[in-house]
């Protein structure tokens, strides 16, 4: 183990290693290959980003499939976390199969009997 003042090389020398491995696993990731394929642009919203915000875009996965990640990017749109928390929030609340049968509706009618309470006496 060499130190060189208090400094542990081979401890930095991994810690290095392992820092670049980590980010070529990201930079294949499909976050990675979007941001290189698409303009930094909310696809919603329009707001351009730069390397001083563009944490704040997102990838999203337009058939909600997050492991459908197709080479040329098609499943994908850049989206800024506002957008994408929107995104989300209507996918959970509209029927996913597009049929109206799937929606749940209301049985009780608290106003059902309104017209009998106003007419007693």
């Amino acid at each position: 183990m060499k130190k060189t003042g208090s400094l542990d090389t081979e401890k930095l020398d991994r810690l290095v290693a392992t820092a670049r491995k980590d980010y070529a696993s990201r930079e294949e990731g499909y976050r990675q290959r979007a941001l290189k394929q698409y303009p930094w642009v909310c696809g919603r919203c329009m707001r351009e980003f730069d390397h001083s915000n563009v944490r704040e875009l997102t990838v999203h996965h337009r058939d909600h499939d997050h492991d459908n990640n197709p080479e040329d990017g098609s499943n994908w749109e850049l989206l800024c976390v506002f957008c994408h928390d929107n995104e989300h929030q209507r996918y959970v609340e509209q029927p996913t199969d597009g049929d109206d049968r799937s929606v749940k509706t209301a049985t009780h009618n608290p106003f059902g009997d309104l017209k009998d309470l106003l007419n007693r006496p």
